[in-house]
């Protein structure tokens, strides 16, 4: 099987209802390899755990607790038994100012409290049709820093331009791009796709030998739908 990764974002669902929908939707064996990231007030509620899939933030602070107003911080995390941590998507780089150092740091902190890192890259448009060298150029740069050793590192290969667009890339332009990528890093960690990932289109890109998995966004917000997307994954393995 491999990975299916949920960014519910900031949109507005019954939380409750959907884990448990979704609970019951889905078979033990896929716990190690599906993981949901609701809101994060949503998941402040939460009091439930979950066998058949495991829950993460969508962002975090590096710190214990203090004074970061409006953020949550790792002793918040721990009290949850959330251990797992979305870093650097393109929207809180692009929306919030996130750099790479900042994103970097914000790794290095909850590696070191054995997180399951979930570190996102990716290009614009125009930084796509500045070429292919310049492209590998800017991911291997969102990655420069990155223990790519650290046992629990995903990294969520995301174009810019491809998310919540509708518009996912081509599976030849995201075989291209990553069998570019993974001549580059030593040693070669597990890459998932994300951007407009669909039900419609989920297999194919599965079928990517490069690809691990996926990180679906508006499209997960149908329990039904994800768990659909769940199925197709766990019949796909690793390479």
């Amino acid at each position: 099987m491999k990975y299916v990764l949920a960014n519910l974002k900031s949109y507005t669902l019954d939380l409750r209802i959907y884990l448990e929908t979704l609970e019951n939707l889905l078979k033990p064996t896929t716990a190690p390899y599906v993981g949901i990231f609701p809101p994060l007030i949503e998941l402040g509620a939460l009091q439930s755990a979950y066998a058949h899939f495991s829950l993460g933030a969508q962002n975090a602070y590096p710190a214990l607790e203090g004074a970061f107003s409006g953020e949550i911080t790792l002793q918040a995390l721990q009290q949850r038994q959330i251990k797992s941590v979305l870093i650097g998507h393109s929207e809180r780089r692009l929306l919030l100012n996130e750099s790479d150092v900042f994103c970097v740091k914000k790794f290095e902190f909850f590696a070191q409290h054995g997180f399951q890192i979930v570190f996102c890259i990716g290009e614009s448009l125009p930084q796509r049709e500045e070429g292919e060298d310049a492209l590998l150029q800017h991911l291997l740069g969102q990655l420069q820093g990155i223990d790519l050793e650290y046992p629990k590192l995903i990294i969520a290969y995301e174009p810019i331009w491809a998310i919540g667009t509708g518009v996912s890339a081509t599976s030849s332009a995201i075989a291209h791009t990553l069998e570019n990528l993974r001549q580059k890093l030593k040693p070669n960690p597990l890459i998932i796709y994300g951007g407009s990932v669909q039900l419609d289109n989920v297999e194919e890109i599965l079928n990517l030998d490069v690809v691990d998995g996926v990180l679906v966004g508006k499209a997960s917000l149908d329990p039904h739908a994800l768990a659909k997307m769940v199925a197709i994954s766990a019949t796909k393995e690793f390479v």
